[in-house]
């Protein structure tokens, strides 16, 4: 209702604005925040009274770097993770479980999976899927998106033999005598892509209705959607979802090496306006792969191996390419950089670029597990952005000790040192890209960077070990920067009534309970669009 206050009294306010930290009340009038500050500076007037009986109150939170469309897909199929897997083994139940349920033609479909994480520590193959199902195709996911299994009928239906090549940027394995083994890499994973099956628009749409709901319980007002592994375009998939309840502004990304060659797709300035809940932000480019496939590019091999240094996914000419077009439609860039070389390479690559964005950053990078300390500085000097996920180490811990060591790992994710740099970073899940049973869940994510401890008690290295409300103001303010949503990310006047109620105070409960806060409510514009039960 135009012209409709509500004051918010009596809370502990944490607002992410550099110049006024703390605050005690606020004043919403139209959705906006009015006013910000202490009780008994708060301005007179005709308000309906909100009580937060001292609770503590952080921006509606925005994950910058995740998927919402697989993440959303992936409720309706096998969690290969635990406590509901363990092993090979109990994969094998499960699939056989589901075969009983599918009908001729249905594939089976898992996500999540972590070799390190099962008892056998390896991840598992077509021999071990077939013993699940034979009958039907079985296509399961690593938890990273990088690696796929599949069984023998998924093979056959994709046409893959001990004849397919590698594709570029990609490995398929294969035994002693050269057959697939069903665990295809990187670029080789889209090998069945076209052969798996496709949800009906209605499904991908209702999908979407529903991790909103979950995203509010979270206190997540805003997402980055990091691309998908087909080349839809779910503009339209969003746009649909908003009407009907979905309620979190959306900045889109796409795939460079999906698009490039695709005549229909354009750049939409309309589209592009980011005043709007749904709107296209920009592009981004694969660069390697994962510690947890062993795939992401390093400076040096991997624990156990003389020889084995990740890889290198994409090309020169899809760098320069993905720069013009970004830089023809002010849009921003994006890079997936997990290994030093990686990262050392983008940096080469675009940091000599005329930035060709203003507003925001005109380059970010994603992951940045290990880089050096000339990327970090050239980063700083030239406004490029980082995005990061502590929730990986944290999650991961298995994979990242059998394929880094425990000395590598305290040398990955520098957080606080990229900050002392003059980086602007941000932090995220990439949801649901990692090994964690709710992994769009941002408070696990907040405790490893506070306490660089993962969830087995591991030390990933302390000195690197950042405050709570570096970590908030990192997912509210510091997202909103790197991104462009418009208007939030701090309580503050003139700025968005979006605003999460915590049902501890996160800044002085013992930081080993931090993963145990929950969201009491969730407001947007001002209206209560989440409460707890």
């Amino acid at each position: 209702m135009v012209g409709h206050k509500k004051a918010f009294i009596n809370g502990k306010i944490f607002t992410s604005d550099k110049n006024n930290l703390y605050a005690e009340s606020l004043i919403v009038e139209d959705g906006m925040i009015k006013w910000v500050g202490k009780n008994c500076d708060m301005p007179k007037g005709d308000y309906e009274y909100v009580d937060l009986n001292g609770k503590s109150i952080i921006p509606g939170l925005i994950d910058c770097h995740m998927h919402p469309v697989i993440l959303a897909d992936y409720a309706a199929k096998i969690s290969c993770l635990p406590p509901n897997v363990n092993s090979i083994e109990e994969l094998e139940t499960e699939i056989a479980k589901a075969a009983k349920n599918k009908k001729e033609g249905e594939w089976i479909q898992g996500w999540g999976y972590d070799e390190e994480k099962f008892a056998e520590h390896r991840a598992p193959n077509r021999w071990d899927l077939d013993k699940g199902s034979r009958d039907f195709p079985v296509e399961l996911l690593r938890s990273c998106s990088h690696v796929r299994s599949v069984n023998s009928k998924a093979l056959e239906l994709a046409g893959i033999t001990k004849d397919t090549p590698d594709p570029t940027g990609g490995e398929i394995d294969r035994d002693e005598n050269g057959e697939p083994t069903g665990i295809l890499r990187e670029n080789a994973r889209h090998l069945i892509g076209s052969v798996l099956p496709e949800k009906s628009r209605e499904q991908v749409v209702n999908g979407i209705v529903d991790l909103g709901t979950l995203l509010l319980s979270q206190g997540i007002i805003a997402v980055c959607d990091m691309g998908n592994i087909d080349s839809v375009d779910y503009y339209d998939y969003y746009v649909e979802a908003a009407n009907k309840g979905f309620k979190q502004e959306v900045g889109m990304y796409y795939i460079w090496d999906l698009i490039r060659k695709n005549p229909d797709f354009k750049w939409d300035k309309e589209r592009a306006d980011k005043n709007k809940q749904i709107h296209m932000s920009g592009i981004k480019i694969i660069a390697d792969g994962s510690v947890g496939g062993r795939t992401a590019w390093m400076d040096k091999p991997y624990k156990g191996s003389t020889d084995e240094y990740g890889i290198s996914v994409c090309t020169d000419e899809e760098i320069e390419s993905a720069m013009e077009f970004c830089k023809l439609n002010s849009c921003q860039l994006s890079f997936h950089a997990m290994g030093k070389r990686t990262i050392d390479r983008v940096i080469e690559k675009t940091a000599t670029v005329e930035p060709w964005t203003h507003e925001i950053p005109h380059l970010r990078i994603e992951h940045v597990t290990d880089p050096s300390e000339k990327a970090i500085d050239i980063a700083a000097q030239n406004n490029i952005a980082f995005v990061t996920q502590s929730i990986f180490m944290y999650s991961e811990i298995e994979s990242y000790l059998n394929n880094l060591g425990e000395e590598w790992i305290k040398e990955t994710y520098p957080i606080q040192h990229i900050i002392d740099k003059g980086v602007k970073i941000a932090l995220s899940t990439d949801a649901p890209a990692t090994s964690w049973a709710v992994p769009s869940d941002p408070f696990p994510n907040i405790k490893c960077a506070v306490t660089r401890y993962a969830y087995d008690g591991t030390d990933c290295g302390r000195d690197n070990c950042i405050d709570v409300e570096t970590a908030i103001q990192m997912y509210t303010r510091e997202a909103a920067e790197i991104a462009g949503f418009k208007k939030v990310g701090q309580i503050k006047e003139g700025y968005k009534a979006n605003f999460a109620i915590l049902s501890d105070d996160i800044f002085t409960i013992s930081a080993e309970h931090i993963d145990n806060v929950k969201i009491e409510a969730t407001y947007m514009n001002g209206e209560m669009v989440y409460k707890r039960s």
